[in-house]
């Protein structure tokens, strides 16, 4: 443990911090971590496991209360026979439908325990909020909005009228290569007849749109079918690191245009050129680096209200894949300091770190 974890300092309440991409259950389900342990404790009970991202984490709910963060958008994450990777892929949609049931269904656990809190509409998250500045978060439940990282769980289009009665708000159609709905990362082509269909039918209840990991072609056919509210929980740009994953300026003058709000990610592979995932070196990569794609979209937008955190901690990596002066995800907060060093004004500081994104849904789930 460093010496830096141990000092004793008087409380302090950090700024907020919305969250716009944490893949929760996905981590106590797939990588069988217990989120209501300490970090030390979760490290140690990983400390013989060679894996990638083992003993390494950087997230659990006693830390995401240290680090400030009021509000997240928590995932539910279960792919169809995209690969071959025991914490991914599964052979059926089937078995992903019933896989992503179970990740909501550790959602409603923890919400039973009074650890989260889930949050359905703006009333909802308006007096959370409110509730969570009148506190500073000391023993709050973390507030979650429920998203869907590719959509291999919606069965069919005629299943999202369903999974918005279980409370998701928020949909990717696809993560890595071609799922029932659309191509994504990696993979090149449009939406299928299917996910059109899907589109229509998230329009129709009030479903956001994620368009992160959309290839693309994808990308562009989306956004002209789809008239809803847009965001893109966790992107990087493609001007500063090649890639498809990576959002083109074209792409965020076109999403500035429909007024979304862009979240940075804190994955090394995403912040600088040449860093191969699972390999490289983290020695050149620092938390500048995430600053270095939030001024990117906010010079492109003219103004920084279109830029966030989406951080995708432990999103299948640890600290070795972080910044190399992130610890924990109580690390965030030095976000704050990083903008007002490159001249941000502190509304605009505030709003990178949560006011966008409240402002966005505010936005979203206004009433006609």
């Amino acid at each position: 443990m460093s010496e830096r974890r141990n000092e004793q300092k008087p409380m302090k309440t950090p700024m907020m911090i919305v969250d716009s991409h944490l893949d929760l259950s996905w981590n106590a389900l797939n990588w069988r971590r217990d989120l209501t342990r300490s970090i030390e404790e979760i490290r140690a009970s990983e400390a013989d496991m060679n894996e990638r991202g083992r003993g390494r984490n950087t997230v659990s709910f006693p830390e995401l209360e240290k680090a400030g963060v009021a509000l997240c958008l928590a995932t539910i994450l279960a792919r169809c026979g995209q690969g071959r990777n025991p914490l991914l892929d599964y052979p059926t949609r089937e078995i992903a439908s019933a896989m992503g049931v179970g990740q909501l269904e550790y959602y409603r656990i923890m919400e039973s325990e009074g650890r989260l809190r889930m949050l359905r509409d703006w009333p909802a998250l308006k007096a959370h909020v409110e509730k969570w500045k009148s506190t500073g978060g000391r023993g709050m439940p973390l507030g979650y909005i429920l998203a869907m990282e590719g959509a291999d769980p919606i069965l069919e289009p005629s299943q999202v009228e369903l999974w918005w009665e279980r409370g998701l708000r928020v949909v990717e159609p696809v993560h890595y290569g071609v799922s029932y709905y659309a191509h994504g990362t990696g993979a090149a082509g449009g939406l299928t007849a299917k996910g059109r269909e899907l589109l229509t039918a998230m329009e129709a209840v009030g479903m956001i749109l994620d368009v992160t990991h959309l290839a693309d072609e994808s990308f562009w056919q989306a956004l002209e079918i789809y008239h809803g509210p847009v965001l893109a929980s966790h992107h990087n740009c493609r001007a500063l690191v090649p890639g498809d994953r990576q959002l083109t300026d074209d792409q965020i003058r076109a999403l500035v245009e429909r007024d979304a709000v862009i979240g940075a990610v804190f994955d090394a592979w995403m912040l600088i050129p040449g860093y191969v995932a699972g390999q490289g070196d983290n020695s050149q990569v620092s938390m500048e680096g995430v600053i270095d794609h939030i001024d990117h979209v906010s010079q492109l937008a003219g103004s920084a209200r279109h830029s966030a955190i989406g951080s995708d901690l432990d999103g299948g990596f640890g600290a070795e894949q972080s910044p190399r002066d992130l610890d924990t995800i109580a690390d965030l907060q030095r976000v704050a300091d990083l903008l007002r060093s490159r001249g941000y004004k502190e509304s605009d500081v505030e709003g990178i770190m949560h006011g966008n994104w409240l402002r966005f849904f505010e936005k979203a789930w206004a009433k006609p």
